[in-house]
């Protein structure tokens, strides 16, 4: 399995962008903070409608992603419920309730929200599909990334995986019961979790995704070095702020 690396990413325009070895038509990209029109405790590259920004602001915001990225197409924006169903876009109708969402078309713009959850980015060598998850810690127990590496319907030895950014170890802290979910299911994420000094337990998003990927058979994994909680300047966190914005992960196939 791949191990993390410096150079898994790189910032530039306002968004981070994986460094992986996909076809130059896959298109990807986590969205930051900056660019935007949002104020604060939302400043300023807000895109979701559901944290108590103002809507017009937010639309602008969506309209300037779509432009800066030259999208073809409008996100296919999900309603995340911390789950793990998985839709193809060209066959859903939106707004629909899933963590992930695929692609065998191009043009279709799979997307996920995120403020502290992990998300993942898909793609096979061949450039023949593209996916996107949500994965915090209840998406991980129930499984949207095995969920999404069987929609996406192919030997998982050809997928690239890329972590996105998410809330690390050293500001996140859970209590034994959800150590214990991810305990039941296999002893070896007892690793993902060290103790803290008041009782409970620090996690990190990453690790268990690494190993539910290598379980899955996914052995091409990158990311996974970008911190919301500390990275201010580049991330909203949830954790950190409360009141908060949401950035987005993209993935899709250039049409030809």
């Amino acid at each position: 399995m791949k191990k993390p690396h410096a150079t898994d990413d790189y910032f530039a325009d306002n968004f981070l962008w994986p460094n992986w070895h996909s076809a130059k038509r896959v298109k990807a990209c986590v969205s930051t903070r900056l660019g935007g029109y949002s104020l604060p405790p939302y400043d300023s590259m807000n895109l979701g409608l559901h944290v108590g920004d103002d809507e017009d602001r937010v639309m602008k915001n969506r309209a300037e992603l779509r432009k800066q990225l030259k999208l073809p197409a409008e996100p296919a924006w999900l309603e995340q419920m911390h789950g793990n169903n998985v839709v193809v876009v060209e066959q859903t109708t939106f707004p629909c309730q899933a963590d992930a969402a695929i692609s065998f078309e191009a043009g279709r713009v799979c997307t996920v929200m995120v403020a502290d959850c992990l998300p993942i980015l898909f793609c096979d060598r061949r450039a023949t599909r593209v996916g996107v998850a949500h994965a915090g810690w209840r998406g991980l127990a129930a499984g949207i990334i095995e969920n999404t590496v069987s929609a996406l319907d192919c030997d998982p030895a050809q997928l690239y995986a890329f972590l996105g950014p998410a809330i690390g170890p050293h500001a996140y802290t859970v209590g034994d019961a959800v150590r214990d979910t991810f305990l039941s299911a296999n002893d070896s994420y007892a690793l993902c979790f060290l103790p803290d000094n008041c009782g409970a337990w620090t996690a990190n998003l990453s690790p268990p995704a690494r190993l539910k990927l290598n379980d899955a058979g996914v052995r091409d994994i990158s990311g996974g070095l970008h911190c919301t909680y500390y990275d201010r300047k580049h991330f909203f966190s949830h954790r950190r702020d409360t009141n908060s914005g949401r950035m987005a992960a993209l993935i899709y196939l250039e049409p030809t």
